[in-house]
């Protein structure tokens, strides 16, 4: 095989592999769900030989699981790796803050205090989803203060499971509250370039944020139950 024909080869199956991601997250293919490789072939307009090589990539992520004789299904995560997960991501993030609290400039202060401005905005007017961006904006930007690239590669790989729970955390009457005092106390310890301080309170936000999903599960199975 020449380079040119490798190289169109590689980008074939990471452009399935970023389609079948998107249709993932998108809930398109739902947690448990069988992956129709005939089917995706064909919505897809690609063969079968780069739908498999995507398929053996997200295998690798944790998105997808392959059987034996049956296929490929998406992932579908269970309490147990929320349980696991949440205090590795808690260590980690934590962990970015610290460095992002080190490595801080006025300028990456100022452009955080915009955000968390906007944060307060979305918070008092309930706007949930707009909360759920700006969040996710603050947590990209303490790690990219950090500036350490093997904790944001690992950080983004297990982020990709914890979007396949298509988690709601704020839902969970009070945390909406809560969660931006938490964001505050984290802002609070970077401004004073508190590295302890930040870790510490990245930490417990984190911790929080399993708590409120512990705390959802079980109302949601009340409700299946009544």
């Amino acid at each position: 095989m020449t380079l040119s024909m490798r190289v169109v080869h590689n980008s074939l199956h990471d452009q399935a592999a970023l389609l079948l991601r998107d249709l993932i997250f998108a809930g398109t293919l739902a947690p448990g769900s069988f992956i129709d490789e005939s089917a995706l072939c064909a919505s897809l307009k690609i063969s079968r030989t780069p739908l498999r090589e995507a398929l053996k990539v997200l295998s690798a992520e944790g998105l997808v699981r392959h059987e034996p004789r049956r296929g490929s299904f998406v992932y579908e995560v269970t309490e147990q790796d929320l349980d696991e997960i949440f205090p590795v991501v808690a260590l980690l993030e934590g962990r970015c803050a610290y460095e992002a609290a080190m490595n801080a400039s006025d300028a990456d202060i100022a452009a955080l205090d915009e955000l968390h401005e906007r944060l307060q905005r979305y918070a008092k007017a309930q706007r949930i989803n707009e909360y759920y961006s700006t969040n996710f904006a603050i947590h990209e930007a303490i790690i990219s203060l950090a500036n350490n690239r093997w904790l944001a590669q690992v950080i983004a790989d297990l982020r990709k499971i914890l979007k396949l729970a298509r988690l709601q955390q704020l839902h969970v009457p009070g945390r909406l509250a809560q969660s931006l005092d938490e964001h505050l106390a984290i802002y609070a310890a970077l401004r004073q370039r508190d590295c302890d301080g930040a870790q510490v309170a990245m930490r417990s936000h984190l911790t929080h944020q399993r708590e409120a999903l512990r705390e959802l599960g079980r109302t949601q199975r009340n409700w299946r139950l009544a």
